[in-house]
């Protein structure tokens, strides 16, 4: 084991809710070196732990990791992400010979929780075990504690926000918690922080398997800087890539709308999540658009060290909803409780991602699920019965709110939908897998891929399931996996959403030089990031996912898009397979089974991943 290193505390909080106990444990200077923080040591994190593949997810095994990245509590812009690390309770693999194959699991989310761990003291936290009965942790820098919850369970994240600061009595702690749909063990409920800062993608059902409620931090720490003068004159230069475009376009764009400036583009370019994703433009978008929602929003909220500003909140003053106060929409919760399912009621839609967010909820994956079942009753495929007697049709607020209710309490065919659409479709049969929209059993994203072929590969080759956030090309995917790793937001690299101006592989490295005292190039940060990918790969290849795994849903190569711009837009099934190929060829992977190659592993210094025998 290492000494402590400049940039980093050298220390992970591990603690295990099965003995109830703690400890420091140190960080080798080999895994900082090579997979930096955040996402990519969660990972290597997750290989060491997870000795032998087909471990359920929801067993006590399974580790769920809070992980900053080391540019993590530093005034470095937009330093705010945490990545939770774990292993997935969404996914499967078509042929895998384990009951519990899944893929890795990661979400990144904002605000002030991962910088709080540095402040603690710590560069990451490892959390395994299961309590016997509901419990929250506590951490004041050194000072660990597991406090029992039982008065807490089954409150919704609104309400738990507030009694919670008021038990512990101080708002300079950062809170993460689920909400009912985590203690329910939804498999793609999601951890919560700030109200309505999401960690997706089935996190929050691991959390609730390990019968906790939440977790609080609060430090009075850094790491050291290795050389404060050029750590100085590198945050200056970032500062400088903002310069010029902070009064136009970032203003126009994040700061103005955040990302819902995406819905009315998306609708318009016909790369929008429509209708279960079979069309990609709404015909009533302009009522559920950042125009639209101006109307209510009273305040932007910025992440820590931010100067986007990019989170909207505010409160509707008419209607059935007059007086409900909460974030967004952003550009997913609007686009999957709205135009995915056809809802152009703006009040409606903001109660619907309120109960989302209230009861713990990843509203990719509820809109998802629901727009499955709507179609399903469209069809005839399913009947009123099936669905306990809701009227689940297109644009129906009221039935998506009672689906959403049935599906965080798992009452009646809330238990079935609580598994997603590819256990529903499963069930139901009839030709419904075509439009079951998943990839690995996770539910793709708000974008829909008829005119974007590129996407497609996004979602078919990302490591945990159908992921929009993975990247269109090698190259983005091993540059999403290095900044998930530092630990800052994407929106404001000069890879952002809107390709604009920004930070880039050249600021980062000099800034991680700064605080390291390491040498990093662009060159060896971009190597990182492949580093860090195929690993997430070798994790799912030991579980058993092959290239069969990596495909989209019939919908997308069966169902050309019927309106809008891009009408006629439909993907065609050689020309896919013709770019998975090249995808395999540039990865340096097996193009018959996805296995990455031996001489590529072993430049990445992943020789260790091919002595397991179980591969």
């Amino acid at each position: 084991m290492a000494h402590k290193k400049p940039g980093y505390h050298g220390v992970l909080l591990d603690i295990n809710l099965t003995t109830g106990k703690s400890s420091p444990k140190k960080i080798s200077s080999q895994d900082i070196g090579m997979f930096i923080g955040g996402r990519g040591l969660g990972m290597k994190i997750l290989w060491d732990r997870l000795k032998k593949p087909g471990i359920d997810p929801l067993s006590p095994e399974n580790p769920l990791m809070f992980m900053p990245g080391p540019f993590s509590g530093f005034p470095i812009p937009s330093s705010s992400r945490t990545c939770v690390v774990t292993k997935s309770p969404c996914t499967s693999s078509l042929h895998s010979s384990y009951p519990f194959a899944s893929t890795v699991s990661y979400s990144n989310v904002g605000g002030f929780f991962g910088p709080e761990i540095r402040f603690a003291g710590y560069d990451g936290i490892v959390i395994t075990g299961r309590a016997s009965a509901p419990v929250y942790i506590v951490i004041d820098n050194d000072r660990v504690e597991i406090r029992e919850a039982k008065k807490f369970w089954g409150m919704g994240t609104d309400e738990f926000d507030k009694k919670f600061i008021e038990e512990l009595g101080d708002r300079r702690f950062r809170t993460c918690y689920i909400g009912p749909a985590g203690e329910n063990q939804v498999s793609y409920a999601c951890i919560i922080h700030t109200a309505a800062r999401a960690a997706g993608r089935g996190t929050g059902c691991v959390m609730g398997s390990k019968n906790l409620k939440a977790i609080a931090v609060r430090g009075s720490m850094i790491p050291d800087v290795a050389d404060h003068k050029q750590f100085l004159a590198a945050l200056e230069e970032a500062s400088q890539a903002f310069k010029g475009i902070s009064g136009t376009l970032l203003t126009k764009i994040w700061r103005r709308s955040g990302t819902a400036v995406s819905i009315e583009r998306s609708s318009k370019k016909g790369s929008m999540a429509v209708k279960n994703y079979r069309e990609g433009t709404f015909s009533e978008i302009d009522k559920i658009g950042a125009d639209a929602a101006r109307k209510f929003w009273i305040r932007d909220f910025a992440c820590f060290c931010c100067p986007l500003s990019c989170k909207k909140s505010g409160v509707i003053k008419n209607g059935a909803y007059a007086g409900l106060i909460h974030d967004g929409p952003e550009y997913e919760t609007g686009t999957m409780f709205g135009a995915n399912l056809m809802v152009s009621d703006l009040e409606g839609l903001m109660k619907a991602v309120f109960n989302g967010d209230d009861y713990g909820l990843d509203i990719i994956s509820t809109g998802n699920v629901i727009g499955f079942l709507m179609e399903a009753y469209e069809k005839g495929i399913i009947d009123k019965e099936f669905l306990d007697g809701i009227e689940l049709k297109w644009g129906n607020i009221d039935a998506i709110l009672k689906m959403i209710d049935k599906i965080a309490k798992r009452e009646g065919v809330g238990d079935l939908a609580s598994k997603g659409v590819k256990a529903l479709s499963k069930r139901i049969g009839k030709d419904s897998e075509k439009f079951a929209i998943h990839v690995k059993g996770l539910e793709l994203a708000a974008w829909n891929v008829h005119v974007e072929p590129p996407k497609g590969i996004c979602y078919a080759t990302s490591n945990r399931g159908a992921c929009h956030q993975s990247g269109n090309t090698v190259e983005a995917q091993n540059f999403r996996a290095m900044i998930d790793s530092i630990g800052i937001c994407r929106f404001t690299t000069d890879w952002g959403h809107w390709y604009l101006p920004g930070l880039g592989s050249d600021n980062f490295s000099r800034i991680l030089t700064a605080i390291t005292g390491i040498e990093w190039t662009k060159e060896e940060l971009m190597k990182s990031g492949e580093r860090i990918f195929n690993l997430e790969k070798m994790i799912n290849y030991r579980e058993g996912f092959r290239r069969v795994d990596d495909n989209l849903p019939d919908r997308f190569f069966e169902e050309p898009l019927s309106v809008g711009s891009e009408k006629g837009a439909v993907l065609h099934r050689e020309k896919f397979s013709e770019m998975l190929d090249e995808y395999y060829k540039i990865r340096g992977w097996d193009p018959e089974t996805t296995k990455p190659g031996k001489s590529r592993l072993e430049r990445l210094g992943l020789s260790f991943t091919l002595q397991d025998h179980q591969i």
